[in-house]
C-alpha cells in the first residue's frame, strides 16, 4: 500500500514534494522494522537529500531525516556514521524548537543510547536524565513515551551495576506500558526482557524466570501475527529479532538454573516454538492455499511457480545473447522482487483462512511421541552473561545443548560443549564418509559420537526409536554412522529419523490424501554437452555461477532401478529418457510416492562444487566478476538434472530443476519422496532453521517423508539399496525402519561395510509405514 501510494504521489506531485518525502520515510520505517536495512537506507538518504535541498538546512524536518538515518546506522551497529547525524539533529532541534521540546528529548535519548553502546556511560547518563525530565513535563508521568525513557535510563543503571536504581524504573516503565498499550505490545515485551536481564544480573533467578516466561509468552503472540504475512526472507528477518531472547532463555536454564524445572521447561518450550519456525510458517501458507485450491489461489500459485522457474533459468543459464550484464542483473532483480511479492500475497491469502493451529507446548509434543520413542532436540545457543557491561560481549561463542523428551516424565538435558569443536569434528567425519578408501572413518565417527551422542545415550534409557532434530553442522551428519563405546554403529542400536524441529510431530498428525499413484522419473536423456567440460579447479571464487558448461553423464544404473521399481510398484507411472522432464514433474499432482533417480548437486556459495565417481558434474563460473549475479539464494544452488539438461532445453524448461522450483511442486498428500541422487540432503545450514536446499524445498512442497543423500553415491550401489528399500516398504516396514534394515543388511557385506555405501541416505519426516502405522 505504501509503495502504491508513493508511486501515485510521485506522479501527481513530483519526486521532491513534501508528501512524497513523508511516504519515503514511512516505507523506510517499515523496512527497518523488518530488519531490511538495505532497502531502508536509500529511502532515508533520498528523503534527507530532498529536505536539505527544498528546506532551510536548520528546518526541524531536516533534523527528523537526520535522526531517521542515524537510527538505521545504529541498528546496523555503525556508530561512526550515526554519531555526527545524531549530534547535528540535536543541534537543529534545540535551536529551532527550544530546549524542552519532546523532539529534543528524542534526540538526547538516541545519542545517549549510542554512547551506552560504546560503553561511555559518563556521556550517556546526563543525556538520559535530561530527556526523561522533558518527557515527564510535556507528556505527563504515565505516557508510553515516558515509559520508553524510563526503560532506557534503567538499562544504563543496570549496565553500571546500580541495580537499586534500575529495578524500580523498569517496573514503573512496564506498568505504564501494560496500562496504556495493553499486555501484548512489543514495547512491553522489550521491558519484560530487560527486567528479566536485571534479575539475572542480580542473581535473582526465580524472578528472572518468572519475568522471562511472561516475555516469551508475549513474543510468541507477536510471532504468530508477524509470521502470518510476508515472504520467507521477511519471516527470517523478523525471527532474527527474537534470537537474543531465545538464547537468553536457554542460558537461564543451562548457566543460571540447571536444576530448576521451570527454567528447563522454559528453555525447551522456547526452542520447540522457534526452531525451524520460518519453514513451518511458509509451508503452512502454501499448504493452506493448496487445500483451498480455487481458481484464484491456483493462479497465484502458478504465478509464483513461474516466477521461480524464470529466475532459475536466468540465474543458472547466464545472460541471453542479446542481454548486457546490466540488463541481466536488472531482470534478475525484478524477478526476485516479484517472487517476494508472490510469497507475501500467498501468506496474506492463507492467513485469512488458516485454522487455529495447535499450541506448541511440552505436553502436546510429549503426547505426540509413541512409546519407546525419544525426541532429541539439539540447539546451538550463545551463552548469555547478564552481568556483562558491554552489550557486544553479552553473548559468548555458540555451544550445543540437547534436550531429550519421552512420552512421559520430565525433560532431560545435557550440554555438549563449544560448537566450534563439534562442528570441526563433524566436518572431518563428513570428509571421510565421502571416500570409501578412507580407513580412519571409524575413529572419526567414534570421536564425534563421544562428543555428541554418548552424553545423550545416558538419557535415552530403553528407547529403540530416536527422533533427531539436529542444529548447525549436525544437520549434515548421518547419525547412523556414529560409533559407540562398544565399537558398534548407531544404526545397530537405534532406528533413527530426522525432523527439522520436534514441533513437526504436531504437523505430522494431519495427513492429506494423494490424488494419483506413484511416479518414478529415472535415467533422463540429458542430451549432448553444449561445450567442453571445464574442470572445477579452473574456477575462481567470488564470481557468478554459470551452469552453461555443466555436463551430466548418463546413469545406466537408474534405468535398472526404474525397472526394478516398476515390478515392485506395478501401479506406478515410470518416466525415463526423454520423458523424464521438468514439465512432467511440475504437472504431477500429489502422487502417493515420488521417486527421482538422476544427478543431484549443491553449489557452495563462493566456490564451484564438483561431483566425483559416477556423477562427474563439472561446473564453471562466469568469465568476469559480476557480484550482482552471485547465487546467494541456496535454493538456486541446489537441484536435479533432468531430460535435456546438457542442452539447456526441455520444451519451455532448461532441464535443470532447482530447489526453488521444487518448492512449487504440489506434493500435499505425497507420502514419500525419494531422491536417488547425489548430495540431495545437503545445502546451506542456517542455525535454528535447518538445511536450505532440496530437503527444505520438499517440505515446502508438502511431502510427508523425504529420503535423501548426504554425499555423492555409487550408481550401482544406490540401485541395489533402493530396490531393497522398496521391498521393505512393500512388506509393511516403516519408512525409517525399512531404510535401517537395508543398511544393516549392507553392513554384513564386506565389500559394502564402509559407511560410504550404506550411510549416505537419511530419512526425514514421517517414519510410519505407507499405511500410516507406526
Amino acid at each position: 500500500m505504501l509503495q502504491r501510494a508513493l508511486a501515485i504521489r510521485e506522479k501527481a506531485l513530483g519526486p521532491e514534494h513534501a508528501l512524497v518525502v513523508e511516504l519515503l520515510n514511512s516505507l523506510a520505517n517499515t523496512y527497518k522494522g523488518r530488519s531490511e536495512y538495505a532497502k531502508a537506507e536509500p529511502l532515508y538518504q533520498r528523503a534527507l537529500a530532498i529536505r536539505e535541498k527544498t528546506l532551510d538546512p536548520e528546518h526541524p524536518n531536516v533534523a527528523l531525516s537526520l535522526n531517521n538515518l542515524a537510527n538505521l546506522y545504529m541498528a546496523k551497529g555503525d556508530y561512526v556514521k550515526a554519531e555526527p547525524l545524531y549530534q547535528r539533529s540535536l543541534a537543529i532541534r534545540e535551536k529551532t524548537l527550544g530546549p524542552e521540546h519532546p523532539d529534543v528529548a528524542n534526540s538526547l535519548t538516541n545519542l545517549a543510547i549510542l554512547y551506552v553502546s560504546k560503553g561511555d556511560y559518563a556521556k550517556a547518563e546526563p543525556l538520559y536524565q535530561r530527556a526523561l525530565a522533558i518527557q515527564e513535563k510535556t507528556l505527563g508521568p504515565e505516557h508510553p513515551n515516558v515509559a520508553g525513557f524510563l526503560n532506557t535510563l534503567a538499562n544504563l543503571y543496570r549496565d553500571k551495576g546500580d541495580y537499586a536504581k534500575a529495578e524500580p524504573m523498569l517496573q514503573h516503565a512496564l506498568a505504564i506500558q501494560e496500562k496504556t498499550l495493553g499486555p501484548e505490545h512489543p514495547e512491553g515485551a522489550a521491558s519484560l526482557n530487560d527486567l528479566a536481564n536485571l534479575y539475572a544480573a542480580k542473581g535473582d533467578v526465580a524472578q528472572a524466570l518468572a519475568i522471562q516466561v511472561r516475555a516469551n509468552k508475549v513474543s510468541e503472540h507477536l510471532l504468530g501475527i508477524n509470521l502470518a504475512t510476508g515472504s520467507e526472507r521477511q519471516k527470517l528477518a523478523y525471527l532474527a529479532t527474537r534470537v537474543d531472547e531465545t538464547d537468553r532463555s536457554v542460558s537461564l536454564h543451562v548457566r543460571a538454573a540447571p536444576n530448576d524445572a521451570t527454567a528447563r521447561n522454559l528453555a525447551t518450550t522456547t526452542i520447540l516454538q522457534r526452531k525451524g519456525r520460518a519453514l513451518d510458517a511458509t509451508a503452512d501458507s502454501i499448504g493452506t492455499l493448496r487445500r483451498r485450491f480455487n481458481a484464484q489461489d491456483q493462479a497465484l500459485l502458478d504465478q509464483w511457480q513461474d516466477t521461480n522457474a524464470q529466475l532459475a533459468r536466468l540465474v543458472l543459464g547466464g545472460p541471453l545473447p542479446q542481454m548486457t550484464p546490466a540488463e541481466h542483473q536488472q531482470q534478475m532483480k525484478a524477478l526476485e522482487e516479484q517472487k517476494e511479492k508472490d510469497e507475501a500475497q500467498i501468506s496474506r491469502r492463507s492467513a485469512e483462512f488458516r485454522a487455529q493451529s495447535q499450541a506448541v507446548t511440552l505436553q502436546a509434543i510429549q503426547a505426540a511421541l509413541p512409546p519407546q520413542t525419544a525426541l532429541v532436540e539439539f540447539y546451538s545457543y550463545r551463552p548469555f552473561n547478564a552481568k556483562s557491561t558491554k552489550r557486544s560481549e553479552q553473548f559468548g561463542p555458540p555451544h550445543y545443548v540437547a534436550y531429550v523428551l519421552h512420552q512421559a516424565g520430565e525433560v532431560q538435558w545435557v550440554e555438549l560443549g563449544a560448537a566450534q569443536a563439534l562442528d570441526a569434528a563433524a566436518a572431518k567425519l563428513r570428509q571421510a564418509l565421502r571416500d570409501p578408501k578412507r580407513s580412519d572413518v571409524t575413529a572419526l565417527a567414534r570421536a564425534l559420537d563421544a562428543q555428541v551422542m554418548q552424553p545423550v545415550r545416558k538419557l535415552l534409557g530403553e528407547t529403540k526409536h530416536v527422533l533427531l532434530s539436529p542444529d548447525g553442522a549436525l544437520n549434515l551428519i548421518p547419525f547412523a554412522a556414529l560409533v559407540d563405546e562398544e565399537k558398534r554403529y548407531l544404526v545397530e542400536r537405534y532406528s533413527l529419523s530426522y525432523l527439522t524441529s520436534g514441533r513437526d510431530l504436531l504437523r505430522l498428525q494431519t495427513h492429506s490424501q494423494s490424488t494419483q499413484g506413484p511416479l518414478v522419473l529415472a535415467d533422463p536423456d540429458f542430451g549432448g554437452a553444449t561445450g567442453p567440460a571445464v574442470p572445477p579447479e579452473a574456477a575462481t571464487t567470488g564470481r557468478a555461477f554459470d551452469l552453461s558448461q555443466a555436463y551430466f553423464t548418463p546413469l545406466p544404473g537408474t534405468a535398472q532401478e526404474a525397472q526394478a521399481l516398476q515390478a515392485l510398484l506395478p501401479q506406478a507411472t515410470v518416466l525415463t529418457r526423454d520423458k523424464a522432464t521438468e514439465a512432467a514433474l511440475k504437472q504431477a499432482n500429489s502422487p502417493s510416492i515420488l521417486h527421482i533417480a538422476t544427478h543431484g548437486f549443491f553449489l557452495e556459495e563462493a566456490t564451484v562444487s564438483s561431483a566425483s565417481d559416477g556423477q562427474r558434474l563439472l561446473l564453471q563460473q562466469a568469465n568476469a566478476p559480476t557480484p550482482g549475479l552471485k547465487l546467494e539464494n541456496p535454493l538456486l544452488r541446489s537441484g536435479l538434472g533432468l531430460a535435456g539438461a546438457n542442452l539447456r532445453q526441455s520444451g519451455t524448461d532448461d532441464g535443470i530443476l532447482t530447489a526453488l522450483e521444487v518448492a512449487g511442486l504440489n506434493l500435499w498428500g505425497t507420502k514419500l519422496v525419494v531422491l536417488s541422487a547425489c548430495d540431495t540432503g545437503v545445502g546451506e545450514v542456517k542455525t535454528g532453521e535447518g538445511v536450505y536446499g532440496l530437503r527444505r524445498a520438499l517440505v515446502l512442497a508438502g511431502s510427508e517423508t523425504q529420503v535423501m543423500s548426504l554425499w555423492p553415491v555409487s550408481d550401482k550401489g544406490t540401485r541395489d539399496l533402493m530396490t531393497e528399500y522398496y521391498k521393505a516398504l512393500q512388506a509393511g516396514q516403516g519408512r525409517g525402519e525399512g531404510l535401517r534394515q537395508v543398511q544393516l543388511k549392507l553392513l554384513t557385506d564386506p565389500k559394502r561395510a564402509h559407511p560410504y555405501y550404506w550411510a549416505s541416505f537419511i530419512q526425514s519426516g514421517e517414519w510410519a509405514n505407507l499405511e500410516g502405522k507406526r
